[in-house]
């Protein structure tokens, strides 16, 4: 029971693995599909502010009402 299985050995890798650890490709392609998430997102932001104005405009009032309240 101590032992594990060969293709779980390879799972078990622990959680506070640096990047450097990681195969440079995986890294890549790890940054290139952040990249492509992110832009999805602000399109969908963009979308979002274009159909409900009135959501968006209260959006940023609650923004803007959050950064005079905060302390430096």
């Amino acid at each position: 029971m101590a032992e594990q299985e060969p293709e779980r050995a390879a799972d078990a890798a622990p959680r506070g693995a640096h990047e450097s650890d990681l195969d440079p490709d995986t890294e890549a392609e790890r940054r290139r599909r952040r990249a492509q998430f992110l832009s999805e997102l602000a399109e969908a932001r963009e979308l979002r502010d274009r159909v409900k104005p009135r959501r968006a405009r209260a959006a940023r009032m609650r923004q803007q009402m959050r950064m005079r309240t905060f302390r430096w």
